[in-house]
């Protein structure tokens, strides 16, 4: 009898979820450079995405899973790497006092957390712990487009909706309502190439930037797979020749 009452109730929930989602309106696509079988990332937007991710995002989120060298990849010369550690102190010792000390970061430094503690990010944020980065296209359902989505999603809240105080509305949040205030705006960051910086640009920009975060592999494992396809339309085009010609000569 109980494992028949968790039966139904398992079939009402599952139900009910895939009602709920099919109210929703279906979730945007983008047209992303790095998509599909041979599709790459742009380097000249990974590093207009690292600025936008600089100068927006650091301030509350963290990239824990990134070193400074990892920015070798996207472009940035040894000097530039050196140059952008640099710009952030590090806790390092003890020394041979047993102190503990400040130093500039180095390329082999981690990015540097924007907070000491969860209990900080948490007190400067309304409560709300804002996620790390690193893997965030991996770890958000439809992944990039969702992200993009979200960051183009503030609007005016419906008269129907009551929004909390300190909460924004965006129509792509689960329960339509965010902690975070809208972070990129036309113009909110200045691009040294002279790439338009309106809201949706700076928004494409920064979430190439977190992708290759997610998955800097992505370019290696697509040109991998491309040369074992063509491998084994070989092998199978050498065996296919080789079967036909050994019948040919049985028969």
């Amino acid at each position: 009898m109980i494992k028949i009452l968790i039966l139904i109730l398992t079939i009402s929930f599952t139900f009910n979820i895939h009602a709920a989602e099919s109210n929703k309106e279906p979730m945007p696509k983008h047209e992303w450079s790095f998509n599909g079988i041979t599709g790459t990332f742009d380097r000249a937007a990974l590093q207009r995405g690292f600025k936008v991710y600089r100068e927006v995002c650091a301030g509350c989120h963290s990239m824990k899973l990134l070193y400074y060298r990892d920015l070798l990849d996207i472009g940035f010369s040894e000097a530039q790497v050196k140059a952008i550690a640099a710009e952030y102190d590090v806790l390092d010792g003890p020394n041979d006092e047993g102190e503990m000390f400040e130093r500039p970061a180095r390329p082999a430094d981690r990015f540097v957390n924007p907070y000491l503690n969860d209990n900080e990010a948490r007190a400067n944020n309304n409560g709300a712990y804002p996620p790390d980065l690193s893997v965030i296209t991996k770890a958000r359902r439809y992944g990039e487009d969702y992200i993009y989505n979200l960051l183009m999603g503030y609007e005016e809240a419906p008269e129907e909706i009551e929004v909390g105080d300190g909460m924004y509305y965006n129509k792509w949040m689960d329960g339509n309502q965010i902690a975070m205030p809208v972070p990129i705006y036309d113009g909110s960051v200045d691009y040294d190439d002279g790439t338009d910086n309106n809201a949706a640009q700076l928004s494409e920009d920064v979430v190439t930037f977190l992708k290759w975060s997610a998955e800097p592999e992505l370019e290696v494992r697509k040109n991998l797979g491309i040369k074992v396809i063509l491998f084994f339309l070989v092998l199978g085009t050498i065996v296919y020749l080789a079967k036909n010609r050994l019948w040919r000569e049985v028969h």
